[in-house]
């Protein structure tokens, strides 16, 4: 298979009558029907003034037409798919921080990034569904024109093709540039990963303003020729109609969003006997090895647990499909090399814990104008990950914890990992986070919030008794909060990272 390096070479893998983009309700939108797309807008965005480097805002709802836009607008410039749900002065930090040229919002759209776009001075293009064409097809207006653009045609594989920040729970974002080479090279990872084949069908349940979603729910299926049925977002009251409509062959999926899943599974078996899925994908951050067992109890295929950050153009380590996997671990490398360093840039033998790190194709080559962050994430050539693990004799990694994540109670460190999967063996047990709270002596002290099963009680002390009895003392929460739900991340994540000022404990 010839090297894919950009976007647009990558839509080559699917026959021209294949269906590519897939949504209810509308005929899907064919391969050769999407190279068109792809090629008319780059002609569009050219004609107002738009090209190679320019950075272009993408706000639409989840759904086909995010999808194909995110896929046409970085071919002919950089995208930025933003949350449609932040509100004006987060959309003026992120649009200002990019240096935003273009805006693409639906027809009709009230977001208040078109108010940022025009007190900035920001053209704004309306996105205009063409449905009877296929599943996210579109056409763009724009509200003016700008000089020609410097660098016109479809982008090359040094260029940026997407732009997306860091979370930013303990500093400013950082911006993360990653080329047509990156996440081209990333979509190949995942495919390789998981055998994908111009056969399967995904359902995409995830976010399209996040790396996720992107790149593992959208890029690497097409890279095979695979089709992709985009849903408007994840919703566990309609995941199995759609799942139905879709009759999909696997997906990918955040922890908490399988748990929801769970919940409704024993209401819809004859959906999920009727659509035997190949495997299912989990990635963003660790399945409690109990979930896992549930799902692949439920729907009777395998649970491929991957590990990716946005840095990586997602996908780093993922478990293999049909060979040794070691429930607990994220698997092996899948793309990038990884290996174990410590604080002073020396790489660790296997089984030595240390700070996780990557290099290769997807590795983006830098965080944009920071040099400090850059100084600090990259030694000897290898990306520091931030996250804290270890490599087996066999290759498989184990995350032990997020460096900044570690509890230091008084010197002794606690991995909240660690607890988290103490706690939810408990039989009342739905959900844990485990985090830091202040302490006047210690510094930090181990807190869990925790979320327990419909139907099923259990009191703080009861808790703490069970983690007693499977935890050394200073690794027991201090405190157990139960909540009838943990605040959550923009795409579903539970952040333990400031979760107690959320839960006013700081």
């Amino acid at each position: 298979m010839a090297t894919t390096t950009t976007l647009h070479q990558l839509l080559n893998a699917g026959a021209d009558a294949a269906p590519a983009i897939r949504a209810s309700g509308v005929p899907p939108l064919t391969y050769a029907a999407f190279r068109n797309l792809v090629a008319h807008t780059i002609d569009q965005l050219n004609s107002f003034g738009i090209g190679r480097g320019d950075r272009v805002a993408i706000v639409l709802p989840n759904g086909p037409e995010m999808a194909t836009s995110f896929v046409a607008v970085a071919s002919a410039a950089t995208a930025a798919p933003l949350n449609p749900a932040y509100r004006h002065d987060e959309f003026d930090f992120y649009m200002s921080d990019i240096n935003t040229k273009a805006l693409i919002v639906e027809e009709g759209s009230t977001s208040p990034a078109v108010r940022v776009a025009e007190e900035r001075g920001i053209m704004c293009i309306t996105l205009k569904l063409d449905s009877q064409n296929g599943a996210g097809a579109f056409t763009l207006t724009a509200s003016g024109s700008g000089t020609p653009p410097s660098q016109t045609g479809a982008a090359e594989s040094g260029d940026i093709a997407l732009i997306l920040h860091t979370s930013g729970t303990t500093s400013r974002p950082k911006i993360v540039p990653l080329s047509h080479r990156n996440v081209a090279a990333s979509a190949g990872n995942i495919a390789t990963a998981l055998g994908l084949t111009a056969d399967d069908r995904a359902l995409n349940i995830m976010p399209l303003f996040h790396i996720h979603g992107l790149i593992a729910g959208v890029l690497a299926p097409l890279s095979r020729g695979g089709s992709i049925f985009c849903t408007p977002g994840f919703n566990a009251l309609k995941f199995f109609h759609a799942m139905d409509e879709a009759a999909p062959t696997w997906y990918t999926g955040v922890p908490t969003m399988h748990q929801a899943i769970l919940s409704r599974a024993s209401h819809n078996q004859e959906i999920i006997a009727r659509h035997k899925l190949r495997f299912i994908r989990s990635s963003s951050s660790s399945l409690p090895p109990q979930v896992l067992s549930e799902l692949e109890a439920t729907f009777n295929a395998p649970v491929v647990e991957a590990y990716g950050m946005t840095e990586a153009a997602h996908q780093m380590a993922s478990n293999p499909i049909g060979a040794k996997r070691k429930p607990g671990t994220v698997g092996i490398a899948a793309g990038p090399e990884v290996a174990i360093m410590d604080t002073d840039g020396n790489l660790l033998k296997a089984g030595e814990i240390g700070e996780i790190v990557i290099r290769g194709a997807n590795v983006t080559g830098g965080y944009e104008n920071n040099a400090k962050a850059n100084g600090e994430a990259f030694t000897n050539g290898w990306f520091r990950t931030g996250d804290q693990g270890t490599i087996d004799a066999d290759g498989y990694i184990t995350i032990t914890g997020r460096l900044k994540e570690i509890i230091n109670r008084g010197g002794e460190k606690v991995s909240p990992r660690e607890v988290d999967e103490v706690l939810m063996d408990h039989p009342a047990v739905l959900q844990v986070v485990t985090f830091a709270i202040p302490h006047d002596k210690l510094g930090e002290d181990v807190a869990a919030a925790v979320v327990l099963r419909e139907g099923q009680e259990a009191t703080e002390r009861e808790l703490r008794d069970f983690a007693n009895e499977h935890l050394a003392h200073y690794k027991v929460p201090r405190k157990i909060l139960l909540l009838p739900e943990i605040p959550k991340g923009a795409t579903g994540k539970l952040q333990r990272i400031g979760l107690a000022q959320k839960l006013g404990l700081a």
